[in-house]
């Protein structure tokens, strides 16, 4: 359970895989995913080459982390300094249930990171999109025993496209059947009308608190702060549901992702508000890309970044070119090689 005391270890997980190894490739080809839910786009794998800048930045940026643990299918980066101190590699198949494996599925690794061997009660879980830009400090991610985060009503709106909605209905309804939102909101209600997160978020949640029951939580997309306990709850209160998810070797759109145990938090009132411009999701398709993402990264906007690759439908030649730029960006703010790196 959380506590007050605020020297407890904080740990960090990190998922990463490199979608161009032969050996994953062959190994991924020899179970055939169900075309009709499953999201094997190619933008789930592609290499930003740009992993490096997350270990600089928490190098820099965040000294004061317990351990690191990056989670991968069994290979690692040529570049990565496996025996830098803190770092542990841990393979997949060192924490995902062997009922589970082998398992091609971010979702599955997201519902397990709990039985992470030596793994801290508090911890922050980046994927390998998202980066920290600026100095940090603990309370920054935890506070008096408490995940830092934002609670935010939102109302979802579905398009043909955004076909992986599906997750936030999926999440909203769990939510639903173990909460009652107008109870959870006055019970806290300076947590959700909190002025950190500005008058227009804080007039968005005001309007859906109208509604019976939770339209949806806001999802900022950014490095999650968890706790081992929220895990071990919801696989105490819903293991069907966690468990048919993680039958499911490839990732799939009708899946429960990591967004119930930050929902279950928010619910409970085991969070400690935090500013809505802490950080900044970027999408791949997003207008422009990738100028926005350089010019946030170069003026260190936010605190952290996430760079979402989302799309598809990008050329090799324009993959290269937005690859290469924000790589540039980067140097310009951590141009030094940090401990993780040979």
């Amino acid at each position: 359970m959380a506590t007050k005391n605020d020297n407890y270890p904080i740990d960090i997980l990190i998922s990463w895989v490199d979608g161009s190894d032969p050996e994953w490739l062959a190994d991924k080809a020899k179970y055939t995913p169900p075309e009709a839910i499953t999201d094997d786009r190619v933008s789930r794998y592609r290499d930003w080459d740009n992993l490096q800048y997350l270990f600089r930045g928490i190098e820099k940026f965040a000294p004061w982390v317990n351990n690191i643990y990056l989670l991968t299918w069994g290979h690692v980066p040529k570049w990565l300094n496996v025996n830098a101190p803190k770092l542990h590699i841990v393979k997949n198949d060192d924490f995902v249930p062997a009922e589970y494996s082998p398992t091609f599925s971010s979702q599955t690794k997201d519902l397990n990171l709990h039985r992470v061997n030596g793994l801290s009660e508090h911890f922050i879980y980046f994927d390998d999109d998202m980066f920290l830009l600026k100095k940090t400090w603990r309370e920054d991610f935890f506070k008096n025993g408490k995940p830092c985060d934002c609670a935010i009503l939102t109302a979802h709106s579905h398009t043909e496209d955004r076909y992986f909605m599906c997750m936030e209905y999926r999440a909203t309804g769990l939510l639903n059947k173990h909460f009652n939102m107008k109870e959870v909101i006055k019970k806290n209600h300076k947590g959700w009308f909190n002025r950190k997160y500005g008058l227009k978020m804080r007039f968005r949640s005001w309007v859906l608190s109208g509604f019976p029951r939770f339209p949806g939580i806001w999802q900022q997309h950014l490095a999650s702060s968890l706790c081992k306990s929220t895990y071990e709850e919801l696989w105490e209160k819903e293991y069907d549901k966690l468990n048919e998810t993680c039958m499911h070797r490839y990732r799939c759109v009708t899946n429960f992702n990591i967004w119930v145990f930050r929902n279950w938090q928010i619910a409970s009132g085991n969070f400690y508000p935090r500013s809505t411009k802490f950080g900044k999701r970027f999408e791949s398709d997003d207008p422009g890309f990738p100028k926005g993402v350089t010019d946030y990264i170069e003026k260190q906007k936010g605190t952290m970044i996430c760079i979402n690759d989302s799309n598809a439908d990008m050329t090799d030649e324009e993959f290269i070119t937005a690859r290469d730029t924000i790589k540039n960006s980067f140097e310009k703010i951590l141009p030094e090689k940090s401990k993780y790196e040979l």
